[in-house]
């Protein structure tokens, strides 16, 4: 096939993307407007004016702080600020209930790309999803921590790790517990596996969002306690309230 040719298939393949879009509307899920072929589910306005929280620049931040005097973490942070009457908090909706995984995994690239620039998490070997109960996973058809692990893996280079943190206890939602009613709803629902293919490994543990860090606590005791490696933690959202 000479240049030509390949030339003539390029276009008629971005004839077709057109075709599709104008039939099914390729648009930002925040703002709502078409997207160009180089954007991927947030327009680049809507990205840029996402609520970045930077607490991967230093070390004392706010996310930190949630988890000092109760689990030794390396670091902590998340990409963004989950606040109430944000339009941003629509993100965490469509990739938990509405079935949107690529949300997940394409702001979890775009978080994996600061995090990589980051010297704070310079040195993690592997990232760890924080589990769903099968049950769980049969119902929503994937697990929305493992979709954000995927991203930060294709931009920081490090490898997703499913086999050494597993849920093996089925439990009640976190929402409207207090912070002493989530410990105790998960304490015990997570097992370490296969400890020895992460000894001296520094692990960066992943969730969605951070509230409280009940879920978070829990997973991380279990990985220290279990293991030689080090923890560090990352979700999307950070909730907060004004």
């Amino acid at each position: 096939m000479d240049s030509k040719q390949i030339g003539i298939l390029s276009i008629a393949g971005s004839l077709l993307k057109d075709l599709g879009n104008l039939f099914y509307p390729n648009n930002c899920i925040i703002c709502h407007d078409g997207l160009a072929r180089s954007e991927k589910v947030l327009c680049t306005a809507c990205l840029y004016h996402i609520p970045r929280t930077r607490f991967w620049l230093t070390d004392d931040n706010p996310v930190a702080k949630i988890f000092w005097g109760r689990v030794q973490l390396e670091q902590a942070c998340s990409f963004f600020y989950f606040a109430r009457g944000s339009r941003y908090r629509k993100l965490l909706h469509l990739l938990k209930y509405r079935g949107r995984s690529e949300v997940g995994e394409y702001l979890g690239e775009v978080f994996g790309q600061e995090l990589y620039k980051s010297e704070l998490y310079s040195n993690i070997d592997g990232i760890v999803p924080v589990p769903l109960h099968p049950k769980k996973l049969r119902i929503r058809g994937y697990n929305q921590a493992e979709v954000i692990a995927n991203g930060l893996s294709k931009a920081m280079g490090v490898p997703v790790i499913n086999d050494v943190l597993i849920r093996n206890v089925f439990t009640q939602t976190q929402t409207r517990k207090n912070r002493a009613d989530r410990v105790k709803n998960v304490s015990g629902a997570f097992s370490v596996i296969n400890s020895e293919s992460v000894e001296g490994c520094h692990l960066l543990l992943v969730d969605d969002v951070v509230t409280t860090g009940a879920t978070l606590e829990v997973c991380a005791q279990a990985l220290l306690q279990s293991t030689n490696a080090k923890v560090s933690v990352a979700t999307l959202a950070y909730a907060y309230s004004i």
